[in-house]
């Protein structure tokens, strides 16, 4: 757990509709997170149910905000004609952002390149069009995603950020944020270490995609937005900085991307519950 307590923590990335919080996501969202400093967390659909289900979470949790969009592990024949129409309803009715959209070439069982290629791109069009900031996803895909984005010109962020340094500076270049998490604490994480020392402070999210990508010591465990600070402490030893200062500039790093509206102001969490 963090050394001392934090507050301002913002999750860029989570799915919190996911099973592995089944039993206790009432307890988590309600009271677990908001007691711990956490201000806001954008959740993230993967395909149309838990889409509806990301939109559900953020009706009965003021800080949680919704993202929607179709994850290119998704992809599959139950995939209905009218995915970008349900998207485009949901984007109207509150959600802040298209996600998780993008590129996966890392499982065999994914749909094929060119499928992807063209959900992605569908995604980013209407993302576009309608003025809303991508979430996206790229495993073992860097060179279509880089090329990609570089001809759609979205803005968003490439999150779980595992490319080098050089391509994180090329997705800056095009006004896009980098969006780092538990990685950056696991042994051996050189690529992902040199990024968040190297990219401009105001281009960083800080992030969880709980119930994954858990930071040590917890790594292997569920995650959760409590631990965020856990990243932000890395962070701040490869930068030099405070672990606060990362946090709050993360935080309005991610309300400029998602366009909200800063929350009251509270000077430190009212307990204590890792």
């Amino acid at each position: 757990m963090p050394t001392q307590e934090y507050y301002e923590i913002y999750d860029s990335h989570a799915h919190y509709e996911d099973q592995a919080f089944a039993e206790d996501r009432a307890w988590l969202l309600e009271h677990k997170l908001p007691m711990n400093g956490v201000r806001c967390v954008i959740n993230m659909g993967t395909r149309i149910r838990t889409c509806a289900e990301a939109m559900g979470l953020a009706d009965m949790n003021p800080y949680i905000h919704a993202a929607v969009g179709i994850h290119p592990t998704e992809i599959d024949e139950d995939l209905p004609d009218n995915w970008i129409e349900c998207l485009r309803v949901w984007l109207e009715g509150g959600a802040v952002a298209v996600g998780e959209i993008g590129l996966d070439y890392h499982w065999k069982e994914s749909a094929p390149r060119d499928r992807q290629i063209q959900v992605f791109t569908a995604q980013m069009e209407l993302a576009n069009q309608m003025g809303f900031p991508v979430c996206v996803h790229d495993r073992d895909a860097h060179s279509d995603v880089l090329e990609l984005l570089k001809l759609y010109k979205p803005q968003g962020v490439v999150h779980c950020f595992s490319g080098s340094k050089e391509m994180a500076q090329e997705l800056v270049d095009l006004g896009m944020y980098i969006g780092i998490g538990g990685s950056v604490t696991f042994k051996n994480a050189r690529r992902v270490c040199e990024v968040a020392k190297s990219i401009p402070l105001d281009r960083l999210l800080l992030e969880t995609d709980a119930p994954y990508m858990a930071p040590d010591p917890h790594r292997g465990s569920r995650n959760d937005s409590t631990y965020i600070p856990l990243v932000a402490e890395k962070i701040a030893q490869l930068r030099g900085d405070t672990t606060q200062g990362v946090l709050e500039a993360a935080g309005e790093n991610t309300r400029r991307l998602f366009g909200l509206d800063a929350p009251p102001r509270r000077s430190a969490p009212m307990t204590h519950l890792y």
